[in-house]
Parts: structure tokens; C-alpha cells; sequence
């Protein structure tokens, strides 16, 4: 009997977030590691087809990068990166859209086969992704020069129109979104799944923004599990930020989730995904699991004093 009662006040727990979240939009971003488990990935989806179950509307963004290089290599092109980005010409282009297209369909599948309802939507659909080239990157040499370099169909976003994903929540749907820009012309870029997700959450004002990695969240220092920051205001973050505290591949996500907040995304959180359950312990729970941004003065921050918020 105590098992069960004790199963009953989990549930209790959750209840003030179900309600507060309902009819909500939270947007989720995974890729890279964790997409490279099937057991991670199987537990994500699954608490994402229960976010849709009690009213909350779940949007997913996937990348697929080491698919992506696979597919490189197995087509004997050797994958290469400047300054975090993949250089992108016209062919590694079509095996970029083939491969996140492919995946999409596996992640909609795994959502139905739970009993969940999906949409997958490339960023193609009704030009919901306009892009312009990434200009030149400068890169510095071994000799200690500078180069610029032409890093081909690699995206910058410009503007979003939301109006497919809409339609799938509309529809009790969830959106599962690929990062793939448009340009004028109809031309395909490959572009930062990182940025598309900050981009789409405010656009849609989402109340979450959620970044699944494959790190606690925000460190003090990285070898240091115990150093993780459970809550950061994005004045905090840029603290860190500039005082070099968060470098390397931290970096483009914190940046992300400072741009989400100020496009109007209540909170975003960086957990990670391995941890069985991680966005359920993350959004309906007291105490939480990663690290959650805010902006300070918030009327949430003023409100709930007594969360984990603060």
C-alpha cells in the first residue's frame, strides 16, 4: 500500500505544474549523443507523449550530426568543421536534408508507436525557415594568420513563420521540427539546430524552451558535477559568459537560450538527457534536475517564491 500511496503523492506534486503548463508550448531540443542511444532517445519521446496527454503542447527539434557525417564518410567525403560549423557544398547539402528528413520520420514513428500523435515539419514547409548564406568565417591558421572561409550552405535564420507548427497543435499534434532553411530562391541550407530552436520558441512564445545535452547543465567548472547552477538570471549568464566561466561547446547553447528569453520565452532549462525521466523531473517537480535561465524581475520569479526557480 505504501508504494501506491507514494506514487499518489508524485502525482500530487505534478499537479500545480500540469495546471500551470496546460495549453502551454514548450519547445525541446536534442540531438548529437543523446539521439545515439535508443534508450535515451526511447525515454525522451515517451515523456514527451505524456507532456501531450496532459495538455501541454510539446515542440521537438532534432539534429542528427553524426548521422549526418556517416553518411559523409560512407560517400567518402570527410567531414569538416570551421569554428563548430559544417562545411556544407552542394552535395554534403542533399545528404544533410536526406539524412534529418530520415530521421524525423523515426523520431514520428517512435511517437505514434507510443500512442502519441506527431506531424514532422521541415523548415521547407510554407518557407517556414527563411535563411540568408552564413557569411565568410574567419578562421586563424597554425602560422597564426587569418583566413576567411566559404563555408557554403550553412544558414543564418532571418525570419520564422510559425504558422505550420500552429497547425499541429491545433490539431493535438506534435510538431517535430527539421533544421533545414529556406532561402528566396528555394535554395536549402543547413542550419544551427541550436539557433532554430531559440528562434521557433519565440516565435511561438513558448513558456519553456528545453535543451537536452549530454552535460548536467551549466558548470562552474565542468569536471565538477557538484559545481552545476540550478538556476541562472541572464544577467548572471552573461557574467559568466564574459568572465570566460562558459566557453567551448556550452557556449552556443547558453547563447541560445539568453536570445530565447529575450524573444519572450518565459524560461529555458539545459539537462541532460541521459537521466531517465529528465523532462518530466524538469518541468513537474520542485527541485528539478539541470540548470534553469530566467529573466530577472520576472512576475513568475516575484510570484512563486517558494519554487525551484529561485
Amino acid at each position: 500500500m505504501q508504494e501506491y500511496i507514494q506514487k499518489a503523492q508524485v502525482l500530487i506534486e505534478a499537479l500545480p505544474y500540469i495546471q500551470s503548463f496546460r495549453n502551454k508550448t514548450v519547445v525541446i531540443k536534442f540531438g548529437g549523443s543523446v539521439m545515439t542511444q535508443k534508450d535515451f532517445l526511447e525515454g525522451i519521446l515517451r515523456d514527451v507523449v505524456f507532456m501531450e496527454c496532459v495538455g501541454i503542447n510539446p515542440v521537438i527539434i532534432h539534429g542528427g550530426g553524426p548521422r549526418i557525417s556517416e553518411k559523409m564518410k560512407a560517400h567518402g567525403k570527410v567531414p569538416k568543421f570551421v569554428e563548430g560549423l559544417r562545411v556544407t557544398d552542394a552535395q554534403t547539402m542533399r545528404m544533410v536534408e536526406e539524412t534529418l528528413l530520415e530521421i524525423n520520420q523515426e523520431l514520428v514513428d517512435v511517437i505514434q508507436s507510443f500512442g502519441g500523435r506527431a506531424k514532422g515539419i521541415s523548415g521547407r514547409t510554407e518557407n517556414m525557415i527563411l535563411v540568408t548564406q552564413h557569411p565568410l568565417v574567419e578562421t586563424r591558421r597554425a602560422d597564426g594568420t587569418v583566413e576567411a572561409v566559404d563555408i557554403g550552405f550553412v544558414g543564418e535564420v532571418k525570419l520564422v513563420n510559425a504558422e505550420p507548427i500552429r497547425k499541429a497543435i491545433q490539431k493535438q499534434s506534435v510538431a517535430v521540427v527539421t533544421p533545414i532553411g529556406v532561402d528566396l530562391e528555394g535554395n536549402a541550407y543547413n542550419i544551427n539546430g541550436d539557433h532554430v530552436a531559440s528562434q521557433l520558441s519565440g516565435a511561438l512564445k513558448a513558456e519553456k524552451l528545453v535543451y537536452l545535452s549530454d552535460v548536467n547543465g551549466v558548470m562552474s567548472d565542468p569536471k565538477d558535477p557538484n559545481s552545476l547552477f540550478s538556476t541562472l538570471g541572464v544577467h548572471e549568464l552573461k557574467h559568466l559568459i564574459e568572465t570566460g566561466v562558459i566557453t567551448g561547446g556550452m557556449l552556443p547553447k547558453v547563447k541560445s537560450c539568453i536570445r530565447a528569453v529575450e524573444a519572450g520565452v518565459q524560461k529555458t532549462h539545459i539537462i541532460d538527457g541521459r537521466v531517465l525521466h529528465s523532462l518530466l523531473l524538469e518541468i513537474f517537480t520542485d527541485k528539478g534536475i539541470g540548470t534553469e535561465i530566467f529573466r530577472e524581475g520576472s512576475a513568475e520569479a516575484q510570484v512563486l517564491p517558494f519554487s525551484k526557480n529561485l
